[in-house]
């Protein structure tokens, strides 16, 4: 259903006769969810970030399998401990014309902390403590400590000219005065909660896409976005929901790409002394907070069914989580085995904790954020239910829940996060380790966890530029956390993509991201 037009109006019959290259393609892709602004520094969200690489590039890329490959940074490498040297990409321009320079990129990493965006990208510039321009073209960062991670971190680096200037926000961002970038596409307009347009950028330093044309409709309705499909009003969807892929999978006229994921789906408990919503046990308020009660954490941990929530819940479309990360990403530890599934262990440990016929908890999602969070969400109730426990479930769509989360206002709660950079820093950094906005970290510890255990072997892992030592005090922090069921882990998700049949080319990514200028017209 690729849409193609003349640049010049012309009759369909004489259409047919040209060749290809008189053609301008338009690529409609209907996605889940899109951003939440232009402004790149807005916010980590994954879909904001997948949306805005189109108009924006990061200093580091990274390819389907999250490897590491140069972005608007041919190079980089540690100067010493505290140094890191990127050698900038010569050439490149931002849609304006204006080259781009090491002065962008400084001007970028200062920014970010100055953005109050709803999830503070700060996160990537934590161990930044200073920026230099040694030239146009050579763009010194000194870290605090050592930062063996720094350019894991600049895969979300975006760049934006340093002649934005103080004081531009959202509004000169969603209406386009300032969304200039030297992405492959150029912004054209931007409908919160509706339509992206991109139009090409001739000039991008990786050479033309092949779309003159890129619209990304937000459809967040998982019916509709199949609907959509299947009426031939977009040419590509992403998250599929378990409920259509077989049927997918059997109709010739569809063509479905699957792929493993980074996300998993994360039970967030809150050990606060006072939890933000009350638990009662008949209809009373308790003293304290019982999630504090490793005893009760292990319960909930037990009570859950992965295999059910795997074959059952998500028709296949996922794997058992035991930690935060994938096997084989860096600081994945092989101590911990399967989780087990035991109901009557749980409910003996939840007796022990003085819950015998447990107690009724809040319990809030996301129904917008990844395939399959809603029904989880629901299905973690009913297991929770077996245990003795009410569970008042409620999934939210991810414009309410993320700035509630932010506020820390839920008492047990759960999400997807993505280990995006490929190793144990971003995540239990982030996550886990205690709240430390001066050293960056805890940026989403939204529990209040603190383990001193866990900081201290943490951080140490995060100082050594020696990647066996680092690796293996990363997997020491993972079992901590894991063991003290910090978080608690689910499932980890598959995703799938669809589109007409024999008409696009397609690799999937494991960050999920819907990348246009990835995207080629079958044959090509």
């Amino acid at each position: 259903m690729l849409r193609y037009t003349l640049k010049t109006g012309v009759a369909t019959a004489v259409l047919l006769s040209l060749a290809p290259a008189a053609f301008s393609q338009e690529l409609v892709i209907g996605l889940r969810a899109g951003p939440d602004s232009i402004d790149p520094h807005w916010s980590t969200l994954g879909s904001q970030a997948e949306a805005l690489r189109h108009i924006y590039d990061t200093l580091v890329d990274v390819d389907e399998t999250l490897q590491l490959k140069p972005g608007l940074a041919e190079s980089w490498e540690a100067v010493d401990d505290t140094t890191w040297d990127f050698k900038l990409r010569e050439g490149v321009t931002f849609h304006d014309g204006t080259p781009f320079t090491a002065e962008d990129a400084k001007y970028s990493i200062d920014r970010i902390p100055e953005v109050t965006g709803p999830m503070s990208m700060t996160l990537y510039t934590k161990y930044v403590d200073s920026v230099e321009v040694i030239d146009d073209y050579t763009l010194r960062v000194k870290t605090k400590g050592i930062a063996p991670a720094l350019p894991n971190d600049f895969t979300r680096l975006f760049v934006v000219p340093s002649e934005t200037g103080e004081g531009v926000g959202n509004e000169e961002f969603n209406a386009g005065d300032a969304a200039i970038g030297t992405g492959p596409y150029k912004f054209v307009s931007w409908e919160p909660k509706g339509d992206l347009v991109l139009e090409r950028f001739e000039d991008h330093w990786r050479g033309e896409t092949p779309w003159e044309r890129v619209v990304r409709k937000e459809i967040p309705d998982d019916a509709a976005r199949v609907a959509a499909l299947r009426s031939g009003q977009v040419d590509l969807i992403n998250y599929v929901p378990a409920t259509d892929y077989l049927s997918m999978q059997n109709n010739p006229d569809i063509e479905t790409f699957i792929s493993d994921s980074v996300y998993i789906l994360n039970v967030q408990p809150s050990v606060k002394d006072e939890e933000p919503q009350p638990i009662r046990v008949n209809g009373e308020e308790v003293e304290g907070n019982p999630l504090q009660d490793l005893r009760v954490r292990k319960a909930l941990d037990l009570a859950i069914n992965r295999d059910v929530l795997v074959n059952v819940v998500l028709e296949g479309l996922g794997t058992p989580a035991n930690q935060l990360m994938p096997e084989g990403f860096f600081g994945y530890t092989d101590q911990l085995g399967a989780k087990e599934y035991d109901i009557e262990q749980a409910r003996a440990l939840l007796a022990e904790a003085g819950y015998p016929d447990g107690f009724e908890v809040d319990f809030t999602c996301t129904n917008n954020r990844v395939p399959g969070d809603a029904v989880v969400c629901e299905a973690l109730a009913q297991m929770w239910s077996r245990l003795g426990l009410t569970v008042n479930a409620q999934a939210l769509n991810g414009t309410v829940f993320f700035p509630a989360a932010a506020n820390e206002e839920y008492t047990m709660a759960m999400s997807a996060w993505g280990t995006l950079t490929g190793e144990a820093a971003y995540t239990y950094g982030a996550m886990i380790h205690s709240k430390d906005p001066e050293k960056g970290f805890g940026n989403f510890n939204r529990t209040g966890y603190s383990n001193p255990e866990f900081d201290e072997v943490f951080v140490r892992g995060t100082q050594t530029l020696d990647a066996d030592e680092r690796r293996k005090l990363y997997e020491e922090a993972s079992f901590i956390a894991m063991e003290d069921r910090a978080l608690i882990p689910t499932v980890i998700l598959q995703s799938v993509w669809a589109a007409e049949a024999d008409t696009l080319s397609f690799t999937p990514r494991v960050d999920q991201e819907t990348r246009a200028y990835e995207i080629t017209p079958a044959g090509n």
